[in-house]
């Protein structure tokens, strides 16, 4: 038989494991949004009686707006380690019903999502164990893991280009190298250890 105090102690790991998720009955809308430092989950609560307006990123909030007379309207934050700007558009669909929009950096997602496939090249790879998310903004040449920028040194080689890092102890290298034809541009290419690393989809 347990006794009072480990019961009491028990009842409250399981209070605060489910804290944020009993506060959270207003929630309305979870986007997952694929930056260079990596995937950030946005979650946004609309109490439709009090007009409350919560907006959490990565599980911490962002902004907390308790009594709204206006019910529709937008709520602007920042994402992630570049500060992106975000927007949460809250619209009426009709009588009680609302639709809710995220933009980043002023498009719909889906249209950044696509802007962003065609400036950035994303890997997930396992080394030792861990998984690495490695991106490459090729606009810029910055490299991003696990949502730290990288140390990188380019070199150009007879081909192309590569961008040399390391992580943990791996040695690491982008080649840019032309595919010859103007519509596909330059290939890039993620190269651990000497293995070629499939690109990922996000």
């Amino acid at each position: 038989m347990a006794s009072r105090e480990e019961i009491t102690v028990c009842e409250d790991e399981v209070r605060s494991r489910y804290s944020h998720l009993e506060k959270m009955t207003d929630l309305v809308a979870v986007w997952e949004v694929a930056l260079s430092d990596g995937v950030h989950k946005i979650e946004f609560e609309h109490g439709t009686t009090s007009g409350k307006r919560v907006v959490y990123v990565d599980g911490k909030e962002e902004i907390r707006k308790e009594w709204m007379f206006k019910l529709v309207g937008k709520e602007t934050f920042t994402v992630g380690a570049a500060k992106t700007r975000a927007t949460i558009n809250i619209d009426a669909v009709s009588g009680f019903a609302y639709e809710y929009t995220l933009e980043i950096n002023g498009k719909s997602l889906k249209k950044y999502m696509e802007n962003r496939s065609k400036i950035t090249n994303t890997w997930v790879l396992n080394l030792g164990g861990m998984d690495y998310r490695v991106v490459l903004e090729k606009d810029t040449m910055d490299v991003w893991c696990n949502g730290q920028k990288m140390e990188t040194a380019g070199e150009f080689v007879e081909d192309g280009t590569e961008t040399h890092f390391s992580v943990g102890n791996h040695s690491c290298c982008i080649k840019a190298v032309s595919s010859g034809k103007r519509k596909e541009g330059i290939i890039h290419t993620l190269i651990v250890d000497d293995r070629e690393i499939p690109e990922a989809v996000e």
